[in-house]
């Protein structure tokens, strides 16, 4: 039952127990006390809301930053991960395969903010042999959800028999 009751509050967490009840086919007992027991195992993780900032008077910039580093002896990546995420304008922190091992991703006020969190911060530690900055100008779409102005039409021809 949690794959089902992880689905549906993926896509819409205002969902209440009784309406997940209802479209899951159990009680609202099952399913509040299946929702607490994922989020005691550390499966569900928060709640979040999906803003899109770029319509508020919120100034901010994205950047995602490409690292290289030289993992630590015994430790794997995950030391250096945990130094990382640990930064408060670090939002998200992916190891990763290809050209370089960690996407960090990060805010700040402004571009001089994530010039100098990266060469002060993550340029420094003793791990890292070199990043790439790069920022997000424009959110077209963000956790499956469209921010662009005025959606696009679906312009797929209709194919009859």
């Amino acid at each position: 039952m949690f794959i089902e009751v992880l689905n549906k509050i993926e896509n819409d967490a205002k969902l209440t127990t009784q309406e997940l009840a209802v479209f899951l086919g159990k009680s609202e007992v099952e399913i509040s006390a299946e929702i607490k027991r994922m989020e005691d195992d550390g499966i569900i993780c928060g709640y979040h809301t999906l803003i899109n900032w770029d319509k508020t008077e919120r100034d901010y910039v994205t950047a995602l930053i490409e690292l290289k580093v030289t993992p630590a002896r015994g430790l794997g990546f995950d030391k250096i991960a945990g130094r990382i995420y640990r930064y408060e304008e670090v939002k998200a922190v992916y190891l990763m395969s290809g050209g370089y091992d960690f996407m960090v991703i990060i805010e700040g006020k402004t571009m001089k903010d994530i010039a100098l969190f990266v060469t002060g911060k993550l340029a420094t530690l003793e791990s890292v042999q070199s990043t790439a900055t790069h920022f997000v100008l424009k959110k077209y779409k963000d956790h499956g959800e469209v921010f662009a102005d005025g959606k696009p039409e679906d312009e797929r021809l209709v194919v009859s028999p």
